[in-house]
Protein backbone atom coordinates (compact mmCIF):
# COMPACT_ATOMS: atom_id res chain seq x y z
CA UNK A 1 0.00 0.00 0.00
CA UNK A 2 2.78 2.48 0.91
CA UNK A 3 4.78 1.37 -2.13
CA UNK A 4 1.82 2.13 -4.42
CA UNK A 5 1.44 5.56 -2.79
CA UNK A 6 5.12 6.34 -3.52
CA UNK A 7 4.81 5.04 -7.10
CA UNK A 8 2.00 7.56 -7.76
CA UNK A 9 4.07 10.46 -6.39
CA UNK A 10 5.63 12.76 -8.98
CA UNK A 11 8.89 13.28 -7.02
CA UNK A 12 10.14 9.75 -7.67
CA UNK A 13 10.27 7.22 -10.49
CA UNK A 14 11.06 3.54 -10.91
CA UNK A 15 10.37 2.72 -7.23
CA UNK A 16 10.42 -1.01 -6.51
CA UNK A 17 11.61 -3.59 -3.99
CA UNK A 18 15.32 -4.26 -4.36
CA UNK A 19 16.06 -7.90 -5.22
CA UNK A 20 12.43 -8.74 -4.37
CA UNK A 21 12.95 -7.65 -0.74
CA UNK A 22 9.91 -5.63 0.44
CA UNK A 23 12.07 -4.12 3.23
CA UNK A 24 14.47 -2.50 0.72
CA UNK A 25 13.22 -0.13 -1.97
CA UNK A 26 15.16 1.49 -4.76
CA UNK A 27 14.12 4.33 -7.03
CA UNK A 28 15.03 7.69 -8.53
CA UNK A 29 14.43 11.04 -6.81
CA UNK A 30 13.75 13.98 -9.13
CA UNK A 31 14.84 17.29 -7.59
CA UNK A 32 12.91 20.38 -8.67
CA UNK A 33 15.53 23.08 -8.11
CA UNK A 34 19.02 23.90 -9.44
CA UNK A 35 21.71 22.75 -9.13
CA UNK A 36 20.31 19.19 -8.93
CA UNK A 37 17.25 19.36 -11.22
CA UNK A 38 19.17 18.32 -14.33
CA UNK A 39 19.59 14.77 -13.04
CA UNK A 40 17.91 11.92 -11.19
CA UNK A 41 19.35 10.49 -7.99
CA UNK A 42 19.15 6.78 -7.09
CA UNK A 43 18.01 6.18 -3.51
CA UNK A 44 17.47 3.21 -1.24
CA UNK A 45 14.95 3.12 1.54
CA UNK A 46 15.55 0.31 4.04
CA UNK A 47 12.89 -0.64 6.56
CA UNK A 48 13.59 -2.24 9.93
CA UNK A 49 11.86 -5.53 10.79
CA UNK A 50 10.16 -3.39 13.49
CA UNK A 51 8.70 -0.90 10.99
CA UNK A 52 6.66 1.25 11.60
CA UNK A 53 7.88 1.40 15.21
CA UNK A 54 11.42 2.17 14.03
CA UNK A 55 12.32 4.64 11.26
CA UNK A 56 13.51 3.56 7.82
CA UNK A 57 16.96 4.53 6.61
CA UNK A 58 17.29 6.58 3.41
CA UNK A 59 20.56 6.38 1.47
CA UNK A 60 21.51 8.15 -1.74
CA UNK A 61 23.37 5.77 -4.08
CA UNK A 62 24.16 8.55 -6.59
CA UNK A 63 27.09 10.74 -5.48
CA UNK A 64 25.98 14.31 -4.77
CA UNK A 65 27.75 17.55 -3.75
CA UNK A 66 25.46 18.45 -0.83
CA UNK A 67 26.10 19.50 2.80
CA UNK A 68 23.57 17.01 4.22
CA UNK A 69 24.76 13.89 2.36
CA UNK A 70 28.08 12.25 3.19
CA UNK A 71 30.32 10.48 0.63
CA UNK A 72 28.72 7.10 1.55
CA UNK A 73 25.25 8.47 0.79
CA UNK A 74 24.08 8.73 4.39
CA UNK A 75 21.64 11.59 4.86
CA UNK A 76 21.23 13.97 7.80
CA UNK A 77 17.46 13.58 8.08
CA UNK A 78 16.03 14.50 11.52
CA UNK A 79 12.63 13.04 10.57
CA UNK A 80 14.12 9.52 10.62
CA UNK A 81 15.95 9.81 13.94
CA UNK A 82 14.56 7.88 16.90
CA UNK A 83 13.97 11.22 18.69
CA UNK A 84 11.61 12.55 15.99
CA UNK A 85 10.19 9.35 14.48
CA UNK A 86 6.43 8.78 14.74
CA UNK A 87 5.08 5.33 13.86
CA UNK A 88 2.35 7.04 11.82
CA UNK A 89 4.92 8.59 9.44
CA UNK A 90 4.60 7.12 5.96
CA UNK A 91 7.37 6.20 3.51
CA UNK A 92 6.20 8.91 1.11
CA UNK A 93 6.73 11.52 3.85
CA UNK A 94 10.32 10.33 4.34
CA UNK A 95 10.99 10.64 0.60
CA UNK A 96 9.22 14.02 0.36
CA UNK A 97 11.38 15.28 3.23
CA UNK A 98 14.50 13.98 1.49
CA UNK A 99 13.54 15.65 -1.80
CA UNK A 100 12.83 18.94 0.01
CA UNK A 101 16.27 18.69 1.58
CA UNK A 102 17.91 18.18 -1.82
CA UNK A 103 15.95 21.11 -3.26
CA UNK A 104 16.83 23.44 -0.35
CA UNK A 105 20.23 22.67 1.21
CA UNK A 106 20.12 23.60 4.90
CA UNK A 107 23.41 24.62 6.56
CA UNK A 108 21.90 23.39 9.88
CA UNK A 109 21.61 19.77 8.60
CA UNK A 110 25.28 19.04 8.07
CA UNK A 111 27.24 15.87 7.44
CA UNK A 112 29.89 17.64 5.35
CA UNK A 113 31.04 20.84 7.13
CA UNK A 114 33.35 21.78 4.23
CA UNK A 115 30.44 21.77 1.76
CA UNK A 116 28.20 23.65 4.22
CA UNK A 117 30.90 26.30 4.64
CA UNK A 118 31.25 26.55 0.85
CA UNK A 119 27.45 26.99 0.52
CA UNK A 120 27.44 29.80 3.09
CA UNK A 121 30.67 31.60 2.19
CA UNK A 122 31.01 30.97 -1.58
CA UNK A 123 27.52 30.18 -2.92
CA UNK A 124 28.54 30.64 -6.59
CA UNK A 125 31.39 28.14 -6.17
CA UNK A 126 29.05 25.71 -4.37
CA UNK A 127 26.51 25.92 -7.17
CA UNK A 128 29.15 25.45 -9.88
CA UNK A 129 30.62 22.39 -8.15
CA UNK A 130 27.17 20.90 -7.43
CA UNK A 131 26.11 21.37 -11.08
CA UNK A 132 29.31 19.72 -12.31
CA UNK A 133 28.93 16.84 -9.84
CA UNK A 134 25.31 16.36 -10.98
CA UNK A 135 26.39 16.37 -14.65
CA UNK A 136 29.08 13.75 -13.96
CA UNK A 137 27.21 11.40 -11.58
CA UNK A 138 23.42 11.77 -11.76
CA UNK A 139 21.30 9.49 -13.94
CA UNK A 140 19.32 10.95 -16.86
CA UNK A 141 15.87 12.14 -15.85
CA UNK A 142 13.10 9.85 -17.09
CA UNK A 143 10.43 11.40 -19.32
Amino acid sequence: QELEEVRRWEGARDVRPLDGNVRRWSGLLLPNNPPYNTGAFRFELTFSPNHPWEPPCATLRTPIHHPSVDPEGRVCQPLTTHVHWEHTTRAIQVLQDLLLQLDSPDPQRVLRPDVARELQERPEEFRRRAEEHTRLHAEPRPD
